[in-house]
């Protein structure tokens, strides 16, 4: 195993504050995920989600985020005045046993408040162990544009219309590089709505944990997020009995009672038009079953074409995960999502900038030439680069890029990745406390893998463009 490989499974180390930002690609669930760094991202630490991550099965790891440890996350104003939140490690004198209660929770009062040290943004831990290789930061200097807007400005930012679709047009910096996301104007109420609950509870106790968690969306340049609800059941056995009537109505009223799996969000970039369609939550408690086998094609076409080539590595891997799935006794994954990620920017080459680009013929018309590199991507995700060899790894969270240029054999990162996230509600008879111990494998989480292989395998053997 290389060095940079290796440095991906140690915990993230970082001695200052890393001022966190809103996490663009998030396009499902309640809470704010924050992004910690270019391959990190943070969220509120749940007990029995941090259990899980600590104590998961190693058959499993290929197929969830990797973990990364705890910081502690509090309320600061910058050098401007401008109120950031800033994520600390977690010091020795805090006590081990205060964890965040739910998503909006904060921490004992009695909790020591850390010290006040210097604020750096998350490009500035590059030098730490874990990043590197890591050359996407983005440094905030007085006087220079930031990337994102302050907190209080996101916090003011204007929500869309209400509506459950929306196409989103993305906007070039300059000619060559690829489009920036700036947020997902679906999720933005959530993630509003988050932050000024945790901004209000700062004023009592402005602590509170959160855990790090690999960057799925990373590598890719685009990214196209599916997230699914999986399972016929989304309640967890400690879940009060107001909201488990709720989530049990909200199962047998869409997909997730006839399938075992419905929409909870998506983003896909239709590269024809240049923009962005999303789906929200709302919009997938509605879709009937017809109407969720359309979404699913809607997330698989670049607006040209189905991308066929991303279908069997979906199936393969939908495949591998139902094989562990079937063997893992007693686990439940009760209101448990699977995110579906692949590359908008379907064909890339070697630019010398920290920064991937489009190919130059991605906007032409040549779409005879796109479909015939794109079928011949294969395994590899890049037509230009040779097949990686036996020792590569395959693993979702491979080596940082290099802080010049992206090599070939950077870009032979996987063409799709299939996770499972979520684990706030999951139980198993390891965790002692629970009352509740079930017996044999989760079949309402598999029955919705099985129909997703099913649904797949449809549009696989009949697509047509």
């Amino acid at each position: 195993m290389s060095p940079a490989v290796e440095l991906q499974h140690q915990p993230c180390y970082i001695e200052k504050g890393v001022m966190l930002e809103p996490f663009v690609h998030q396009v499902g669930g309640h809470c704010c995920v924050l992004r910690f760094g270019e391959q990190t991202i943070c969220k509120p630490l749940i007990p029995r989600e941090h259990r899980f991550y600590k104590t998961l099965p190693p058959a499993m790891r290929k197929f969830t985020p990797q973990y990364r440890g705890v910081v502690s996350v509090s309320f600061e104003e910058d050098e401007e005045g401008n109120l950031c939140l800033i994520a600390y490690p977690l010091h020795s004198d805090l006590p081990a046993d205060v964890e965040n209660k739910d998503p909006s929770a904060d921490c004992d009062p009695k909790r020591k408040m850390l010290h006040r040290g210097q604020m750096v943004t998350s490009a500035q831990i590059l030098e730490s162990e874990i990043y590197s290789k890591d050359g996407r930061g983005h440094h905030f200097r007085k006087g220079q544009d930031k990337r994102w807007p302050s907190l209080q400005d996101y916090l003011e930012m204007e929500q869309p219309q209400q509506a459950d679709v929306l196409h989103y047009s993305l906007e070039h910096s300059h000619s060559n590089a690829a489009p920036q996301l700036e947020h997902n104007p679906l999720i933005l109420k959530c993630q509003q709505q988050h932050l000024q609950r945790m901004k209000e509870n700062a004023k009592h106790h402005n602590q509170y944990k959160f855990i790090l968690l690999e960057n799925l969306t990373w590598r890719y340049t685009i990214p196209c997020v599916l997230d699914l609800k999986m399972g016929t059941r989304q309640h967890g056995d400690d879940t009060p009995e107001e909201k488990k009537a709720i989530r049990i109505r909200r199962c047998q009223q869409s997909t997730s009672a006839t399938l075992g799996v419905r929409l909870s969000g998506m983003q896909v970039y239709h590269s024809d038009s240049g923009q962005f369609m999303f789906m929200s939550k709302f919009h997938g408690h509605k879709l009937t079953v017809a109407e969720f086998k359309e979404a699913l094609f809607k997330f698989f076409h670049s607006g040209r074409r189905l991308r066929r080539e991303l279908l069997l590595q979906v199936l393969s891997q939908l495949r591998e995960m139902q094989a562990v799935l079937e063997s893992c006794e007693s686990y439940r994954f009760y209101s448990s999502s699977l995110l579906i990620i692949y590359d908008g920017a379907q064909r890339r080459r070697h630019f010398s900038s920290t920064e991937d680009r489009l190919s130059e013929g991605e906007e032409e018309d040549d779409k005879e030439e796109e479909e015939e590199e794109d079928e011949e991507e294969g395994a590899s995700g890049s037509p230009h680069c040779p097949a990686p060899s036996s020792d590569s790894s395959s693993s979702g969270g491979g080596g940082g890029s290099s802080r010049i240029s992206r090599s070939c054999s950077d870009l032979r990162s996987p063409v799709v990745d299939v996770r499972m996230i979520d684990f706030a509600h999951t139980t198993c008879r390891h965790y002692r406390e629970d009352s509740v111990v079930h017996e044999g494998k989760d079949s309402g989480y598999i029955f919705g893998i099985q129909n997703l292989i099913t649904i797949i395998s449809e549009l696989e053997n009949h697509s047509t463009d």
